[in-house]
């Protein structure tokens, strides 16, 4: 299978018990595939197990290859993460940031090359960063924080791409660009594993989905499929009305249910 796969995977906080539990999932190349779920459905960390950045078990392998196998250096220029906020308080300049992408290619004193100028350049052009590059990190908005975030993944050149609710500081015009770059992504042949709440964005935007409840699969499949009446009123316990636009109401009983 091309892609990212997972089979009885297993992860947790470190020192914890477990959050997500015999997770069995594909995001294939050439698609957008959402996580979606509840608050606390361990959506979060099940990215962070997926980088190795929280403890995990089970099988996990991209294009056949098992992650725990690559060296760390191999799996940064393989995948690159997209974090749902910034903890970057240091005055770097936007353009500074997105450099950092290229550390995986040239270490921490490796002079630049011509094609990481040409990386860096083309990553700040696809998000619209341009702009921004010499202002401070710390002083952009929310949204323009989380643009100048894309950005310094795409200029690691990874063609796996996990992105934690990329979309949540964004304003409508600048959602519209961000799936518009992982649309030309997946294009590419890149995979795309991305944590959305909105499921209209979801509907309108991903190819498949994968829907957890409680750490575990409750479905997965075609967008349709997940993001469809049943699945959507067993896991959220809200009725979903498909059509030009979704539209959601509580059902009979209220906030009795679910």
């Amino acid at each position: 299978m091309s892609g990212l796969v997972l089979r009885g995977f297993h992860a947790r906080h470190p020192h914890g018990p477990d959050v997500v539990h015999a997770v069995d999932l594909t995001a294939a190349r050439g698609q957008v595939t959402a996580l979606i779920g509840p608050n606390g459905a361990g959506k979060s960390t099940l990215l962070k197990a997926i980088l190795g950045l929280v403890p995990s078990t089970g099988s996990a392998s991209l294009d056949g290859t098992d992650l725990r196998q690559l060296p760390p250096p191999d799996r940064a220029r393989r995948m690159a993460y997209v974090p749902q906020r910034s903890q970057l308080t240091a005055r770097l300049s936007v353009r500074s940031v997105v450099e950092l992408g290229r550390f995986a290619h040239s270490g921490a004193w490796g002079a630049r090359s011509a094609a990481d100028d040409t990386a860096i350049s083309r990553a700040m052009h696809d998000t619209g960063t341009t702009d921004l590059s010499h202002r401070p990190f710390p002083e952009l908005s929310g949204g323009e924080q989380q643009r100048v975030l894309l950005a310094r993944a795409l200029a690691s050149g990874a063609t796996t791409l996990l992105l934690d609710e990329p979309t949540s500081a964004l304003d409508v015009r600048q959602v519209l660009l961000l799936h518009q770059v992982l649309r030309t992504l997946a294009e590419r042949d890149c995979c795309v594993l991305t944590v959305l709440h909105d499921l209209a964005e979801v509907r309108r935007h991903a190819d498949a989905a994968v829907l957890l409840q409680s750490g575990r699969v409750a479905e997965s499949g075609p967008v349709e499929q997940v993001v469809a009446p049943g699945p959507v009123r067993a896991v959220y316990g809200v009725d979903v009305h498909p059509g030009e636009g979704l539209r959601f109401a509580l059902p009979p009983g209220g906030a009795d249910e679910g």
